[in-house]
């Protein structure tokens, strides 16, 4: 016994397979912290080497704000709590 193939009416779509975009954590300039301090935290708290986090540093002072990160909202969420509590002004969003 075989059975015959169904046709359905409404056609399921298929689910959507594109990659989530990623979030961003933003630090922003401030009046309040130091600029080797900041390059500090970012050491501490990414790994980053001493030359990165100087740029990323200079990003802040110069252009008002640098991305330090990127990865799930989650992660970025944490980033963020752990950035604030070094006393830096830090936000995350949708990467574009």
């Amino acid at each position: 016994m075989t059975t015959m193939p169904v046709e359905l009416d409404n056609p399921v779509p298929e689910e959507d397979v594109r990659p989530e975009l990623p979030w961003i954590t933003i630090v922003w300039n401030d009046p309040v912290n130091l600029m080797t301090y900041v390059t500090y935290v970012f050491q501490t708290v990414f790994g980053y080497s001493k030359e990165k986090a100087h740029k990323l540093m200079l990003d802040v002072h110069f252009e008002g704000r640098a991305v330090v990160s990127s990865g799930s909202r989650e992660e970025m969420e944490r980033d963020v709590t752990i950035l604030h509590d070094y006393g830096l002004w830090a936000t995350l969003q949708h990467d574009r």
